[in-house]
Parts: C-alpha cells; sequence; structure tokens
C-alpha cells in the first residue's frame, strides 16, 4: 500500500477530483466510442482509418457537452493498424479540445519493464496517446500495474481496473476463492491505492459490469470503501437498465459512471439523434 502522499505533480489536480466534479456537474454517464464495423456500415461509413476518425468526432461533437466521459474502444482502432491508432490520436486530442474526459479501453497489463512502457504510453504527458485515464487488466497481480499507478498519481490521471466483468467466463476467476475471492483482492487493493488521494474521489477506479447482479452482495464486495470511481459498461445494448444499476451498486451508486455504447451510438449519424439519445440516458440515470 502506498504512503499517503500529494495525488499529482504540483499545481496539478487528480483526475478522480476531475472526474468527481465532471459527474456532478453534467451527470454520471460515459459514452462508449466503439466504431465497430457493422455501425460504420449503418452510419454510411467505411470500414477505414477514415471511416473511424469521422464516426470518432460526430460521436464526440454529439455528446461532449453531456458525457462526464468517453471511452474510446482501443481495439476497434487498432485493427486498422498505425493508421487506426492515428485517428485514435486525433480522437483523444479532440476529446481534450472539446473539455470532456477519456478512458481509453485498453485493458493493457504486464510486468516489468513493459509495464512501464504500457504506463508511458498511455499516461505520460507528452505522449500521442495520452488519455485522462485507461482501463487495465490486473491478472499477473495487483502490484504488476504499479508503474501505471504511479506515473497516472504523477500525472493528475487515472486508471480502472478490471474487478468484476459480467461475461461467463470471468467468474470462473474472480469468484475464485468465495469469501477471499479474487475480486475481492483487486477491490481490497484499489481502496488501499486511493488512501493516497486523501478526501477527494480517488483516481483508482474498477472496471464492474452492469449486468452483474448478486455478485457483488454474493462475493461481499464493499465498492463503496474503495472511494474511487465504478466504471459500469453494460447500460443499454447488454440489457442492464439504471435501475438495475442502482439496485446492484446500491449505496455506492454515486461513484458509478454507468457506461452505454451500442444503444446510443446506432442513434447515429445525426449529431442530433445522438445527443437526444445520450440525453435520454443520462436523465433515466439521474433519475435512478
Amino acid at each position: 500500500m502506498p504512503e499517503p502522499e500529494a495525488a499529482a505533480t504540483p499545481g496539478r489536480e487528480s483526475f478522480g477530483s476531475r472526474l468527481g466534479q465532471a459527474m456532478a456537474d453534467r451527470g454520471p454517464l460515459c459514452v462508449g466510442i466503439d466504431p465497430h464495423p457493422a455501425l460504420l456500415q449503418a452510419w454510411g461509413l467505411n470500414d477505414d482509418a477514415a471511416g473511424l476518425e469521422r464516426f470518432s468526432l460526430t460521436v464526440l461533437e454529439a455528446v461532449g457537452s453531456l458525457a462526464a466521459a468517453v471511452k474510446p474502444q482501443v481495439a476497434l482502432y487498432e485493427r486498422h493498424g498505425s493508421a487506426g491508432m492515428a485517428a485514435l490520436e486525433r480522437t483523444l486530442e479532440a476529446a481534450a479540445g472539446a473539455d470532456v474526459l477519456s478512458i481509453a479501453d485498453a485493458k493493457r497489463g504486464d510486468i516489468g519493464s513493459t509495464m512501464a512502457a504500457y504506463a508511458d504510453a498511455w499516461l505520460r504527458d507528452g505522449s500521442s496517446l495520452a488519455a485522462d485515464s485507461v482501463t487495465l487488466s490486473p491478472y499477473l497481480g495487483f502490484e504488476s500495474l504499479r508503474p501505471a499507478l504511479d506515473l497516472a498519481a504523477e500525472y493528475g490521471r487515472g486508471v480502472f481496473v478490471l474487478a468484476l466483468t459480467s461475461n461467463p467466463e470471468g467468474a470462473s476467476v474472480q469468484h475464485v476463492g468465495g469469501s477471499d475471492s479474487v475480486a475481492r483482492r483487486i477491490v481490497q487493493a484499489a481502496a488501499a491505492e486511493n488512501t493516497r488521494y486523501g478526501a477527494t474521489l480517488g483516481s483508482v477506479g474498477l472496471v464492474v459490469g452492469a449486468t452483474v447482479g448478486s455478485a457483488l452482495t454474493d462475493l461481499g464486495l464493499d465498492l463503496g470503501a474503495v472511494r474511487g470511481p465504478i466504471l459500469a459498461p453494460g447500460l443499454g445494448a447488454q440489457g442492464a437498465t439504471p435501475a438495475d444499476l442502482r439496485k446492484t451498486f446500491g449505496t455506492a451508486y454515486p461513484q458509478v459512471l454507468g457506461t452505454s455504447s451500442r444503444d446510443i451510438l446506432k442513434a447515429g449519424p445525426g449529431v442530433r439523434d445522438l445527443a437526444d439519445a445520450a440525453a435520454r440516458t443520462l436523465d433515466g440515470l439521474r433519475a435512478a
């Protein structure tokens, strides 16, 4: 566990603090930017780097003033090689220009110098891929993420660590151990990390699927104690409703960043239609 210390370089606000303010000002919505081939086709765009960029910038134009954060799915840019990654770089740059926080959904995880290189790519000032935060996989051991945890704190950025996913295979790893499950250890480790951020919302968040149902209760997970944001994918197209999120997360609901991708993106390509779809989702999250 890190000793309590300054959360970022002097004068730089932490990611958790910035996200908490954005959620208070705009509401708890994260919009996934997922340029799936089928969506590109439905929007009348080519499945190439130019199509990705047009798709991404249209989403940003529509939801940039409504969402607390946007979450580009890195794999859907990677499939187009260097040109696709260049489109992602411009998307992240545009998000910063639109004053909306970005979460690079890269799910990186490794050890030693390799993990340090991933951290450098996604979290260092001056990197062309630098996002406000990045998703990480802790399944080589939570402490393997140390380079990213420390670099995020240094530069006022954040991380979201996979904790409890809703895919059927996830339980075979995350639920192992019962009352001392893998998921519980990840939750506890994230809570320990967030002690360095004092009284503000911590910058070490967790990814917990919106459709995990009773798993939080079954495994005895106290997400409120994490004092960090909870990224909850699965809202809308995957079947979860805002009411489901309220029921699933209980007293931790104020920390939850409800994430919707396809349910909003299918309303495109019109900017107004996308904005209206995002606003409806946001209204549901607020009402819950």
